[in-house]
């Protein structure tokens, strides 16, 4: 049967997977050919055997594809889907079978490569057994968890250790009563034992530590989303406005009974009718000096504070009303407002409603609260950035009222962060389940005498689920990332401020698809209330809209780029309009580039250097096509405001570039300090899933820019399947990675 010398038998396996499916294109044939011509191992004749095999149009015949079959067949070769070259590897043991002497061929490596094989091109074409390699001890998911958390993990240890206690048993509970009731004794339980006050000095009970408040804050969704929220409000919002807000003698009289929970409060910052324009509230609090008082007062039918977690069990309020001094408006300020008196009776000029049943989170008591002229001490105003002096005059260090606004906002960045560690909690622990499931669930097999396949096994089942969990190990680092700024930043947190508004974004969106995509990965598993996903789904949907609508914050994030790209410009002058100009210069000559926009080699396509590029390239394309344009608006006399609308689409686009160019910066930051070894290795391979798929998503204006030919489109498309294939033995380590208790992984489907 065996007709072929011994350096073409291992290309056989090879020409019969692209004969079969047809796999070749032009530009694929000029691969095989450099490869079959760069083979020193090949004479002559051979080289001449095998392009006669790549000549479209005179085929090998039917009579030679079936014999190449049962020359594979008679070899009883193992195909190994999990390892680095499957094919290249099987093809060495189909020809060691009529070849001792056959050695590994680097060329056929190319091949695979280039071409990027998939397993279902060739998995369904081998009457053979296919195994999977045992790769679970490879990686360690504890290793793993030590490198994303090891500047936190004493804290987090035990807070896992305590999580055990019955009463965080995660369980079903439709009557919101009884959930509320029961997320109110564990946030007491947390309390007690000083996790809520985790960020307070330690004059107050806490460790003043914010990072790894945010990374319990994170568990807590593990247990269950209302329990996170209520925690977050009660000591991050409630607790962290006076905290960030108050001066000491606010800290002396109330931050430690709010970390106690001896002093239940709420965060009243959002109104009905002007959500998240903050500035445009319409709540007031007018100083009255004879009486040394600010009266509280919601003004219209839809000024009133509305879905604020707490409501309902609070005593007190953080409410944020636009100061009035003098008959003057001093911009928005927070002021402590006591809701009830110790029997919890609601006091005069209160009115209190429960929002009711929503989507998920209803453990969490939100609900709606209007003020009649409700008159509290003047010292209840949180006056770090703004006081009313003995004489009644407003004074601020910081005189322009924009700046103070913003600064003052800026102090509950770290509430936006949590916000979007708690979504991507819900990620994590949605993949756990999703991939788990599909560890242990079988579906389908070409034959019914056979064992049916694991879904994890199908290359559409690994390419829907492996990219997020390489890409939810970016946006772990990148927040764990934006907690370390924020916390160790000074005063102006403008930037900050600007870097958190569009990863919240980002990520919050990126946490509800794979939500969403892991429930349907799961089938009718997923559905069922028991297994998780339902409530993860509910319960993290609105963290799309917490602190700050995500569309609202994409264009804070663009106006903060703009903001910069603007001051560069003014600061620098004639040379950064030179650098400005090189920029584009530089981007021309990418652009036109053919050796670079279809540059395809592995070595390139998986180089960081590469990813945060193109990243790069499209942030700053659209930061100077968006400057440009609106410039344009503005010299035609169109109004700022309206000439920012005009390109607000544009904005949009320019505030995910920004952010996603971030995030994936401050991971391979990340993984260059690790030591070198297996895990590192891991990292980037993490990293160059995440940054081709981010590329692939966008590869529209990649290709109308010139950046990438349809060649490279092609091959980031098959890499990002390669890389999804490759990552597959190991899936199960990386979550675990994600240091989710054993006893908090509840879903029957997933034990």
């Amino acid at each position: 049967m065996n007709t072929y010398s011994n350096t073409i038998l291992p290309y056989i396996p090879f020409f019969y997977v692209i004969w079969s499916d047809d796999l070749l294109s032009t530009s694929e044939i000029e691969v095989i050919k450099t490869a079959v011509q760069e083979d020193v191992s090949l004479t002559d004749a051979d080289k001449q055997k095998l392009k006669s095999w790549l000549d479209r149009t005179k085929p090998p015949t039917n009579g030679e594809i079936k014999n190449w079959q049962k020359l594979i067949s008679k070899s009883k070769a193992t195909l190994i889907e999990s390892e680095v070259y499957p094919l290249e590897a099987f093809s060495r043991k189909v020809a060691s079978y009529y070849c001792e002497s056959c050695s590994v061929n680097r060329n056929l490596r190319e091949i695979e490569l280039n071409l990027g094989i998939q397993p279902n091109h060739y998995n369904h074409l081998f009457h053979i057994e296919v195994v999977q390699q045992d790769y679970s001890n490879h990686y360690d998911g504890t290793e793993i968890d030590i490198l994303l958390n090891k500047e936190y993990l004493t804290e987090l240890r035990e807070f896992r250790n305590f999580l055990k206690k019955p009463i965080f048993k995660w369980n079903v509970y439709r009557d919101k009563e009884e959930a509320r009731k029961l997320v109110l004794k564990q946030v007491q339980l947390l309390a007690s034992e000083g996790w809520g006050a985790l960020a307070y000095p330690t004059a107050y009970g806490g460790k003043d530590n914010i990072e790894s408040y945010a990374s319990i804050f994170e568990h807590l969704v593990f247990v269950d989303g209302s329990l996170a929220v209520k925690f977050g409000v009660q000591f991050g919002l409630f607790g962290g406005s006076i905290q960030n807000l108050g001066s000491e003698r606010h800290h002396e009289k109330y931050l430690k009974e709010a970390g106690t929970t001896e002093l239940l409060g709420c965060f009243a910052m959002t109104e009905t009718g002007h959500g998240s324009n903050v500035r445009g509230i319409k709540t007031t609090a007018t100083y009255v000096h004879e009486t040394q008082s600010l009266v509280v007062h919601t003004p219209g039918k839809n000024d009133n504070k509305e879905y604020i977690g707490n409501a309902l069990h609070s005593t007190m309020a953080s409410v944020f009303a636009q100061l009035i001094v003098g008959g003057k408006n001093k911009g928005v300020h927070a002021i402590l407002v006591p809701l009830r008196n110790e029997k919890h009776e609601v006091l005069p000029g209160i009115t209190i409603e429960d929002n009711g049943y929503k989507l998920g989170l209803n453990g969490v008591d939100n609900g709606k609260i209007w003020f009649n002229q409700v008159k509290v001490p003047v010292a209840n105003l949180l006056d770090k950035y703004g006081q009313i002096d003995g004489n009644g005059d407003y004074q601020s260090k910081i005189k322009n009222p924009n700046k103070r606004f913003f600064t003052m906002l800026g102090t509950l960045v770290g509430g936006r962060i949590c916000v979007a560690k708690g979504a991507l909690a819900g990620a994590k622990m949605a993949l756990t389940i999703g991939i788990k499931h599909a560890l242990k669930r079988r579906q389908f097999n070409d034959s019914i005498k056979v064992q049916e396949d694991l879904l994890m096994d199908y290359p559409s089942h690994q390419l829907r689920l492996i990219p997020k969990v390489a890409s939810t190990y970016v946006y772990h680092t990148a927040l764990q990332k934006a907690m370390n700024v924020y916390a160790s930043s000074s005063e102006d947190k403008r930037k900050i401020e600007t870097q958190v508004a569009g990863l919240k974004a980002i990520i919050t969106w990126f946490a509800t698809e794979t939500i969403q995509e892991c429930r349907e990965a799961c089938g009718g598993k997923g559905y069922l209330l028991e297994n998780r996903i339902a409530d993860l789904k509910n319960d993290t949907d609105i963290f799309t809209t917490f602190e700050g609508d995500n569309t609202v914050l994409l264009q804070l994030a663009a106006k903060g780029v703009l903001s910069d790209f603007k001051s560069e410009l003014n600061a620098g002058g004639f040379l950064s309009v030179l650098k400005l100009l090189g920029g584009r210069f530089s981007d021309k000559l990418t652009t036109i580039n053919p050796a670079y926009s279809n540059k395809v080699d592995k070595s390139h396509l998986y180089n960081p250097k590469f990813h945060l590029h193109a990243l790069d390239f499209r942030l700053r394309r659209l930061t100077d096509s968006a400057a440009m344009r609106i410039r344009d608006y503005i010299k035609k006399g169109v109004p700022s405001y309206q000439a920012f609308l005009k390109v607000q689409t544009h904005l949009l686009a320019l505030g995910k570039a920004y952010s996603e160019v971030l995030a994936l910066k401050w991971y391979y930051e990340f993984v260059a300090t690790q030591k070198e070894g297996d895990y590192k290795k891991l990292l980037y391979q993490l990293g160059a899933l995440h940054g081709l798929k981010i590329i692939r998503q966008d590869a529209t204006w990649y290709l109308e820019q010139g950046y990438i030919g349809s060649t490279k489109s092609k091959a980031i498309r098959q890499r990002v399947e390669r890389l999804s294939t490759e990552l597959r033995p190991h899936v199960n380590s990386l979550v675990d990675g994600f240091g989710i208790p054993d006893n908090l992984v509840t879903a029957p489907i997933a034990n």
